[in-house]
């Protein structure tokens, strides 16, 4: 017998997408990454661009579907150097490696806020985890 696919053990799109509204939400007032952030990139965009979040929140749980092996195919709107890439999305926030790692760690709160299990809980971090470079590939240059 196959095991589930991670999209399946997170409980489907549905699921995953009410984890990608609260974690996006929780973002936007996160002091170190939202819109008190020292970033002004970040502080700007968390400012003046929340028309912008229902889209990001749609592309976000494409994103996350895709990665934990749903049949949604995400598809960046700035193609990056791979099909999931995500470094055109971010080269302009100049997201810096702490502060990327400030959001996982909202997005690992989020997670324990919906008692998402550890196994399954690792498992999205380090989805997650893997694609650091190419977030923070704008505050390098």
């Amino acid at each position: 017998m196959t095991e589930s696919s991670l999209y399946e053990r997170l409980g489907g799109a549905f699921a995953i997408a009410a984890v990608v509204d609260h974690f996006s939400e929780a973002v936007v007032h996160n002091p170190i990454v939202g819109q008190n952030s020292d970033n002004p990139d970040l502080r700007e965009w968390h400012t003046n661009n929340l028309g912008r979040l229902p889209g990001l929140k749609f592309m976000r749980t494409l994103w996350v579907c895709d990665v934990a092996g749903g049949p949604q195919q995400y598809v960046a709107t700035k193609p990056g150097s791979t099909p999931l890439g995500l470094e055109e999305a971010h080269r302009e926030l100049k997201v810096s490696p702490d502060q990327f790692d400030e959001v996982a760690a909202e997005l690992g709160r989020t997670l324990d806020f919906f008692n998402v299990p550890e196994r399954e809980k690792e498992e999205v971090l380090a989805a997650f985890a893997a694609h650091k470079g190419e977030v923070t590939e704008g505050y390098l240059q």
